[in-house]
C-alpha cells in the first residue's frame, strides 16, 4: 500500500479512488474511452490490488502511459494502532495538513465492523461528543474515506477482513454528501468490496435536506442520531435540531424508509444521566416514533475530559429499555466496545486544526 505523504508528491496528479464506478466511466469517456473500462480499473484496484498502472495487462499500453502520467492511486496510512482489552482497534489515520482522523474496527464471532470517519472534525457541535469539541477542519474526499477501508482491510489480512461498515466516526457524513455518497457506493459495488446494502450504514445527526437527496440516489441503511424525545432538550443536546426540528425529522425518516433496505430507521439514544433518561422521557420517544419503523439503540454515555455529562446508571436505563421495548420497539442497549482507549462512541477526536475557531471561543466562554 501506498503511503499519504506520496500524495504530497503527486497532488497534481488524478487519485482515481475518488471515482466509483459512475464516476470513472464519465473519467474515461472524456478521454474517449469505452464504459468498460471503468469496470476493469475497479477490479484491478479493488479486486488485484494491483495499484501499478504498468502491471494492468488488459489495458493498452497508450492508456497505461497516460494513466501513468496523469494519475495516481493513493490511500491514507495508519500511523498508530491502539489495542483494547476487547480487541477492539482504533487506528490513527494521516489526513496531511497536520490533520488525523480515527478509525475504529470491532471484531466479533460473526462479523468485523469498521467505524469510518467523514470529516476531519465535526462541525455540528452536539455537546455530549468528544468529537464535536475539537472543532472542524474539513470534509475529507472520497480517497480518503474509502481509504479506511482498503487499510483496514491490508492491516487485518483476509481473517479479519471488514464485513460491516458504518458511518458513524468522526464529522456528519451528510454534511460531506458528494464525497460520501461515492464511497458507499465502493463499499457495496461488486467488483470493489461488495457489502450488502444492508451492512453499510450511514449515520446523521439529522441534516434533513440531504437526508431527502439521499433518499432519491443510495438505499443503504440508515442511522439516527437522536439522544431527545423534545425540541427543547434535542435543542441542546443536538443543536442542528433548532434548524430542522423533530417534527421534520421524522418526516424524513419515514420517507427515507421507503427505499431502505432494512424498511426502519435505527435510532441512536445516548443516556445521560437527569437529561433524557426518565420514564417520562421513555414513553415521549415511544409516543413521537409511533409512525415510524425503528429500532432503539440506547448508548451509555462514554465521558471525556471537561464533560459535565454522566452516564445513566444501569437500573434506569433498562428500565427506559423496557418501557420503550413494550410499546413494540425493538430495543437493545449498545454494549460499550474499546472504552479503555477512547475508542467508544462519542470519544474519536484526532487531530484536528479547527478552522472554525470553536475551542477559542469556547476558552473566552470559559467553558474549556
Amino acid at each position: 500500500m501506498k503511503s499519504f505523504v506520496t500524495v504530497l508528491v503527486n497532488k497534481e496528479k488524478i487519485n482515481l479512488l475518488n471515482f466509483d464506478r459512475k464516476g470513472l466511466q464519465a473519467f474515461f469517456a472524456e478521454m474517449g474511452e469505452k464504459p468498460f473500462r471503468a469496470t476493469q480499473m475497479i477490479k484491478w484496484i479493488y479486486q488485484e490490488g494491483e495499484w501499478d498502472f504498468d502491471q494492468m495487462t488488459n489495458i493498452s499500453k497508450p492508456l497505461r502511459a497516460y494513466l501513468k502520467e496523469n494519475c495516481c492511486i493513493i490511500a491514507p496510512e495508519i500511523i498508530l494502532e491502539q489495542v483494547a482489552s476487547d480487541g477492539t482497534r482504533k487506528w490513527v489515520i494521516e489526513m496531511g495538513g497536520g490533520n488525523k482522523v480515527e478509525a475504529v474496527y470491532i471484531p466479533e464471532d460473526n462479523r468485523a465492523t469498521l467505524c469510518v470517519s467523514s470529516q476531519v472534525g465535526c462541525a455540528l457541535a452536539c455537546t455530549f461528543c468528544s468529537t464535536a469539541q475539537q472543532g472542524f477542519n474539513r470534509n475529507l474526499t472520497t480517497a480518503e474515506i474509502i481509504g479506511q477501508l482498503i487499510a483496514a482491510n491490508h492491516r487485518v489480512g483476509e481473517q479479519g477482513r471488514v464485513t460491516n461498515v458504518v458511518m458513524m466516526g468522526m464529522g456528519e457524513p451528510l454534511l460531506n454528501f458528494d464525497n460520501v455518497v461515492p464511497a458507499m457506493n465502493l463499499m457495496t459495488e461488486d467488483f470493489a468490496f461488495g457489502l450488502s446494502k444492508r451492512r453499510v450504514t450511514i449515520s446523521t445527526s439529522g441534516v434533513v435536506p440531504a437526508m431527502y437527496r439521499l433518499q432519491e440516489v443510495c438505499d443503504i441503511s440508515m442511522a439516527v442520531s437522536l439522544h431527545a424525545p423534545t425540541d427543547a432538550v434535542r435543542d441542546i443536546l443536538v443543536p442542528i435540531n433548532q434548524k430542522y426540528p423533530l417534527k421534520e425529522l421524522m418526516a424524513a425518516c419515514k420517507k427515507y424508509i421507503e427505499n431502505s433496505p432494512r424498511g426502519f430507521i435505527t435510532f441512536e439514544y445516548v443516556m445521560l444521566e437527569g437529561i433524557n433518561d426518565s420514564e417520562a422521557d421513555a414513553r415521549a420517544l415511544v409516543k413521537l416514533l409511533k409512525d415510524v419503523p425503528s429500532k432503539m439503540n440506547l448508548i451509555p454515555f462514554n465521558p471525556f475530559p471537561n464533560t459535565d455529562y454522566k452516564c445513566s446508571s444501569r437500573r434506569v436505563i433498562e428500565r427506559f429499555r423496557d418501557i420503550v421495548h413494550h410499546a413494540g420497539i425493538v430495543t437493545t442497549i449498545r454494549k460499550t466496545r474499546g472504552e479503555d482507549i477512547d475508542a467508544a462512541c462519542g470519544q474519536l477526536v484526532g487531530k484536528v486544526k479547527d478552522k472554525s475557531r470553536r475551542m477559542e471561543r469556547l476558552q473566552k466562554m470559559g467553558l474549556t
